[in-house]
């Protein structure tokens, strides 16, 4: 029986063995598949993992594959990797997709990899792509035959596995991390395709500037599938005898979209990134995130909303009005839309990120709502009661209050938290920006009240508030 491999070739069952030879590739396939490496010793990249001592390297000159899920981004090498880890390992390769297979052909491999092992002890390497694609349950039905080694299960997914793949699965799946391709890789990979003759454009008779390789290098954000996808196209604008330039790459390449998705990772990366440049008083850095935020499409009232989160909580009041600048970008924002309303955004981030920094605010909060929920039934001091019956005046609801506008310097001896908390502080002034002014005025007051339960003349000490 035959069937299709990866690569569009016509293979056996029991797949490609290592040394049969190179496979000849369907000449209408695109470049990108054409390319695909055939060893190990073609594959470019991920050092961290196929270097000399390095996991998967160990793995494959023990000859004894065992499963995993390979987690990078598109282009990196994922599906290429998991067939040449059964060719180097002597395993039948057997890759579906969970975006167009269901359960239903999991099943199918599953019997026929166990009718394989039984009948010539060959195992069989399950590839599923897009993993992260099965819910829970579908995921689930992987576990009793990779436990009992009916398969050999290597998922791939761009999506983080802590989030979408169920924790049984990775308990017995260790993850592997694929790095984009840096320029250099990219570089050497779109110059194997410029040379060679059997697979690439090497007979095609089109020539090619260096200059020209390094931008669509550079510009493919580490994905080899968009480097060659860019390169096929410049070869196509540039004719049987032509050249590719700078020129054609650019306009081969088209618009560069940012390496984004609203929903995944890259969204909580990226708002982190934009939120820590800000805490960090780094205005070109917050800029910059915020930027690839808006080129990769994000919402920009999401943005807006979190801008006010970073006024109050890494500003606070060590600037008060980074909290107005912020409600003002957003109501901005809302008033003008994209792209009018982007610049009120920067404007905003720019202030926030050169703003004084303060979390006292964010502090006293925090302690004051856990004291609050440890003490839930501490009752409110007498003197600071309300008192709008006589039943209440006559048990003691409001004496003694002074109404501190009345005092002599503006503030009474009194106190407003409850007897057993007196004491307790939960915010306490920090020393840059307009805290150092609040600090100072909390502390003549607490002067003052110290000087009116001590029986000293009002005012004395100092003259007026600060």
């Amino acid at each position: 029986m035959t069937e299709p491999d990866l690569f569009g070739v016509t293979t056996e069952e029991s797949g490609p063995r290592q040394g049969s030879g190179a496979e000849t590739p369907d000449a209408s396939a695109p470049l990108a598949a054409r390319m695909r490496p055939r060893t190990l010793d073609e594959f470019r990249g991920q050092e961290h993992l196929l270097g000399e001592g390095k996991a998967i390297r160990a793995m494959l000159e023990r000859g004894v594959p065992s499963s995993m899920i390979l987690w990078g981004p598109p282009g990196s090498g994922k599906t290429t990797l998991a067939y040449l880890i059964a060719r180097r390992t002597d395993a039948t390769f057997a890759p579906f997709s969970a975006v167009t297979d269901g359960i239903g052909r999991v099943r199918e491999l599953v019997r026929e990899a166990a009718e394989r092992l039984a009948a010539t002890g060959r195992r069989t390497i399950l590839f599923c792509d897009e993993i992260h694609r099965f819910n829970k349950a579908q995921q689930d039905a992987f576990l009793p035959h990779v436990e009992a080694g009916t398969v050999i299960l290597i998922g791939a997914t761009t999506e983080n596995p802590s989030f979408e793949v169920v924790r049984p699965l990775l308990s017995r799946a260790p993850v592997y991390v694929l790095r984009a391709l840096d320029a250099e890789d990219l570089t050497a990979i779109l110059r194997d395709a410029m040379t060679s003759g059997d697979r690439g454009l090497g007979l095609t008779g089109v020539q090619w500037d260096d200059d020209a390789l390094t931008l669509i290098a550079t510009a493919s954000d580490g994905d080899a599938r968009r480097a060659l996808g860019a390169l096929e196209a410049a070869a196509g604008l540039a004719g049987a005898t032509g050249r590719i330039d700078v020129g054609l790459a650019r306009e081969a390449l088209q618009h560069r979209f940012a390496a984004y998705d609203k929903a995944g990772e890259e969204h909580y990366n990226l708002i982190s990134a934009l939120h820590k440049a800000v805490r960090g008083s780094d205005p070109d850095g917050a800029l910059y995130w915020l930027a690839r935020m808006i080129d990769g499409g994000e919402d920009g009232l999401y943005i807006a909303r979190r801008l006010v989160r970073m006024a109050s909580e890494d500003i606070g009041l060590a600037d008060p009005q980074a909290l107005a600048v912020a409600i003002a970008a957003r109501d901005a924002y809302h008033f003008l839309g994209s792209p009018e309303g982007e610049l009120a955004l920067a404007e905003s981030v720019l202030y926030l990120a050169t703003a004084p920094k303060s979390n006292r605010a964010y502090e006293a909060w925090s302690a004051a709502r856990a004291r609050a929920r440890e003490t839930p039934a501490e009752p409110v001091p007498l003197h600071i009661r309300n008192a709008p019956t006589p039943l209440m005046k006559e048990l003691g609801y409001g004496r003694g209050y002074r109404y501190d506008p009345a005092e002599p310097e503006g503030v009474a001896a009194q106190t407003y938290l409850p007897e057993t908390l007196l004491g307790e502080r939960y915010y306490v002034p920090g020393r840059f920006g307009y805290e150092k002014t609040v600090a100072a005025r909390l502390a003549w007051w607490e002067a003052r009240r110290g000087e009116a339960e001590g029986g000293g003349a009002p005012g004395d000490g100092g003259s007026g508030q600060p």
